[in-house]
């Protein structure tokens, strides 16, 4: 099978969708599926759309050096000029839904990737893009494929945000009409979460074109870490508990918000430390500008393998109270490592932490129940360890990688040859 995949970054990028889409592809090249993967140079988020930090160095063609042949990646730099933002900003008024997906001020313009996929004559039995709310690439990978007659899939990673919400600010922003059209463009819908199936269909998706896949964790890639060494690097007491976060730091990934709740608590008087690693985006860093206790919090930026692994056996609760992951990998980690996970009631991670089984949730953006929750993870150490427990025991049966990646492969494999089978019938005299 010849596969497109279209995606806005591609590692070294971090982000859930980036890591997904590059162990994607580089299953199929493992099954000995011919991948080509349509990206930009970004790295950094940032580089979708501003001129600072763009990346000059020749980068990997994969995330695996080993497998650097193939997939095979094209790099494509995005437009930037001056006053980009409000000139996509008036231009996406036109009510033309394929001009939408190509100006919505968060896409990476790449003009050449729009040109490229306009004649691109190599194999091809099948287009795949991921993720909302970049519409552009998207448009890229329909726009190959029905030039050249093949079957189109979307992977959308749909923000659902608060399900109690019906006005939530996220979910409309990847709910917009342009997002809307190009889901019903598409021959295929693969979907993370019986949540996210439930908005594609209401959304005016054929159900026989949602395929719900699930994603996994490979425990090898995430355990083993050495917590008596890492917790002495961190200068943490004997008995204190560590809560950690790994994330895109920021308001809409639950950053602030759990900050906000240990400043109430170590007002409070409770002790504990909360460890952050991630990329910090623009509001957070206005946050922590401002932000009185930070003595008791440990910033680490952007972690290795190593330290990620390190990172996971030295904290104790593993905290996300994100309002826009449609699933979260980062908490199959945590129980891997048997650690429990402290969740808002929103997206993914609303439907995929039990709550009191594998982990606690809270109601969207309510500080007050968060607070309550994580007081309860500090202070209840046969909590943590029934919740850790029983989060680990759900990994084997659950979540294994082998599996929804071959049911992406299946699906797709079995409408390239539907595909092919009419397109023979249709030539017969």
């Amino acid at each position: 099978m010849h596969l497109a995949q279209f995606v806005h970054r591609y590692p070294p990028a971090l982000g859930g969708a980036e890591l997904y889409t590059a162990r994607l592809c580089e299953y199929l090249a493992a099954c000995g599926d011919d991948v080509t993967v349509w990206t930009t140079t970004a790295v950094e988020l940032n580089e979708l759309w501003g001129v600072q930090g763009i990346r000059r160095l020749r980068l990997p063609t994969s995330a695996n050096p080993q497998a650097a042949e193939n997939p095979l990646v094209n790099r494509y730099p995005p437009l930037h000029f001056p006053l980009r933002r409000y000139i996509l900003k008036a231009a996406s008024l036109v009510p033309v839904r394929s001009w939408q997906c190509l100006t919505t001020p968060c896409n990476p313009v790449c003009p050449q990737m729009w040109r490229d996929a306009g004649r691109y004559a190599g194999p091809l039995d099948a287009v795949h893009a991921t993720a909302f709310p970049y519409s552009f690439p998207i448009l890229c990978g329909l726009r190959l494929a029905r030039r050249r007659g093949v079957p189109f899939f979307i992977t959308p990673f749909l923000h659902i945000g608060d399900t109690d919400d019906p006005n939530d600010r996220t979910r409309k922003q990847y709910t917009k009409p342009h997002l809307r059209w190009l889901l019903r463009e598409a021959d295929g819908i693969f979907v993370q979460t019986r949540t996210e199936r439930d908005t594609a269909l209401s959304l005016g998706v054929r159900e026989g074109r949602v395929h719900l896949q699930g994603l996994g964790v490979d425990p090898s890639e995430c355990t083993g870490g050495d917590r008596d060494n890492v917790r002495a690097a961190w200068k943490v007491e004997c008995n204190e508990v560590v809560i950690g976060h790994l994330a895109n730091n920021s308001e809409e990934k639950g950053t602030c918000d759990l900050l906000r709740v240990a400043e109430r608590l170590w007002n409070a008087g409770q002790r504990f430390r909360v460890v952050l690693a991630g990329p910090e985006m623009p509001n957070f860093r206005a946050f922590w500008e401002g932000f009185a206790m930070k003595q008791h919090v440990t910033r680490f930026g952007v972690l290795t393998d190593v330290q990620k692994r390190d990172f996971f056996a030295g904290i104790d609760v593993f905290a996300l109270p994100s309002r826009t992951d449609s699933f979260g990998l980062v908490l199959l980690e945590a129980w891997a490592n048997g650690k429990p996970n402290l969740v808002y009631r929103a997206g993914g991670p609303g439907e995929l932490v039990q709550h009191e089984r594998d982990g606690l949730q809270a109601k969207c953006g309510d500080v007050v129940e968060l607070s309550q929750h994580l007081a309860r993870l500090v202070t209840n150490g046969e909590l943590r360890c029934r919740l850790g427990d029983n989060g680990l025991s759900r990994i084997p049966s659950e979540f294994a990688w082998d599996r929804s990646l071959s049911l992406f492969r299946d699906v797709v494999a079995d409408s390239q040859r539907v595909t092919s089978e009419l397109r023979v019938a249709a030539t017969r005299p």
